[in-house]
């Protein structure tokens, strides 16, 4: 059997929970992948816990992640996400949008590891999405780190949430669809783009990549996310 996974209160969402950008990619790295099927699209069916051992079992090619018998998510291999993503802005353009994050006015989960408000930036990505193109697009500077698989999922969470207008209207994470060419260089300068893909009731289509300074595409992600009662967040202390 795999080893359970375990996710550091560090890495949080909600104060309760793990950000879903991170565990997705935890769990992305248990799944075997192929040339037709060359992603990992993971579904949350419930708020990953923190600080607990999960049970992770395979389940017909996939893998599945449990809280003692609740069900929290599962991750298998997928086809890689389509159509055109859109031109990365240069990297100082990307620090100057971060003068207009939504979030540091109105910020629905100021804890969370990603783009928290409320987090140390030594601590966390502090990843700041901002408008770009005639707010059409987001943009957030960041440079990692570590090159690390989980941090790269993470920063393909949040921005795709920012640009569906999470401020206003809170939404949680519901299936997202990644894959990774190649990690970030450790101290180097790269750009998270993120873009709406569409609606669909309380459904938010977003899409997210990660190039480096040169514009190379080093990573690209497709999420569902699903709106919730405002009410259900407040006072919040959590992440996209």
């Amino acid at each position: 059997m795999p080893a359970p996974l375990v996710v550091p209160a560090r890495y949080c969402g909600p104060p309760h929970s793990a950000n879903g950008g991170w565990v997705s990619g935890h769990a992305a790295r248990l799944v075997r992948t192929t040339a037709g099927l060359p992603a990992v699209s993971v579904r949350l069916v419930s708020p990953p816990p923190l600080d607990r051992p999960m049970r992770v079992r395979p389940a017909d090619g996939a893998v599945e992640v449990l809280d003692d018998e609740h069900l929290v998510l599962r991750a298998g291999p997928a086809a890689a996400p389509a159509g055109d993503v859109p031109d990365p802005v240069r990297y100082d353009e990307a620090v100057a949008a971060g003068a207009s994050f939504p979030g540091l006015r109105d910020h629905p989960f100021p804890t969370c590891f990603v783009c928290g408000t409320a987090r140390d930036p030594a601590d966390a990505l502090a990843l700041r999405p901002g408008p770009v193109a005639g707010g059409r697009r987001f943009a957030a500077a960041w440079v990692p780190e570590e090159p690390a698989a989980e941090l790269v999922w993470a920063a393909l969470d949040c921005p795709g949430a920012w640009a569906l207008g999470v401020g206003g209207r809170p939404m949680v994470l519901g299936t997202m669809t990644a894959r990774v060419h190649a990690l970030p260089d450790a101290g180097a300068e790269h750009v998270v783009m993120a873009w709406a893909r569409g609606v669909q009731g309380r459904k938010h289509l977003s899409g997210t990549a990660l190039h480096a300074a040169d514009g190379r595409l080093l990573a690209r992600a497709e999420a569902t996310w699903i709106a919730v009662d405002p009410a259900q967040v407040r006072p919040a202390s959590a992440a996209p």
